[in-house]
């Protein structure tokens, strides 16, 4: 029985990955792509020849089908997980098959890579030793305010992604609930037109109705009350 292996692979440059990240994907029998058309790509940069295969589907007939190939692979040999870019699993497909296969007794290991999560943090200029992420957060309107709203309390900084077109009603959305709190958005993070902003949401709303966002965002917004660092004792 194989290793099903989770591939963090880059999420702009092509040069954000590692050495043991390639070395998987040139020794597995199979890698298991929710993009194969984005991961031939990053396989024809480093001259990878790995037989490959879709793993996921918005037709959950299809889905259920594909997972059940790629567990009969690894009945019968290493297999790789890569998601479309980043940590698969992470606001990314990937929770079922990694669940599937550890009902099968498969072992199961990260090979840890490159996430917008972590980029944007770093580069944030919040407090963000502790913080909430909440993946994308819904299309819907009345149901993203109504996360938010759970939210807005937090201690925690809170991260979430949002595709372009609902950007501006997203941080609208966030300064009604959140008021003045620190905000940086981050887009096209380690591409050529990457882009760091920061400010209020109500600046950021106002400055993304004039400007039309493209590519996927990362928001960071500052908590609501601050915690002692992590580690620091009472008596």
């Amino acid at each position: 029985m194989g290793t099903l292996s989770l591939v963090g692979t880059p999420i702009g440059n092509l040069e954000d990955i590692s050495p043991r990240a390639l070395g998987v994907l040139r020794e597995v029998t199979l890698i298991a792509s929710e993009n194969p058309l984005r991961t031939l790509r990053l396989l024809a940069r480093y001259d990878l020849h790995t037989r490959m295969m879709r793993y996921t589907d918005a037709y959950e007939r299809k889905k259920q089908e594909r997972m059940r190939a790629v567990l009969a692979a690894l009945a019968e040999g290493d297999v790789a997980l890569v998601s479309e870019a980043g940590m698969p699993g992470l606001a990314d497909p990937g929770y079922e098959l990694v669940a599937a296969a550890l009902q099968r007794g498969i072992e199961v290991v990260p090979v840890p890579g490159p996430a917008a999560l972590t980029a944007a943090l770093s580069v944030a200029g919040i407090e963000c030793e502790r913080f909430t992420f909440v993946g994308f957060v819904p299309r819907e309107g009345s149901a993203r305010r109504a996360l938010l709203a759970l939210l807005e309390e937090s201690p925690f900084a809170i991260v979430a992604y949002e595709a372009p077109h609902r950007l501006a009603d997203t941080l609208a959305d966030v300064a009604h609930l959140f008021g003045d709190r620190p905000v940086a958005v981050a887009c096209e993070l380690t591409k050529l037109f990457e882009q760091v902003r920061r400010g209020t949401a109500a600046e950021l709303a106002a400055h993304y109705h004039q400007e039309q966002p493209r590519g996927e965002f990362t928001i960071v917004i500052g908590a609501a009350t601050s915690l002692p660092p992590a580690g620091a004792g009472g008596d």
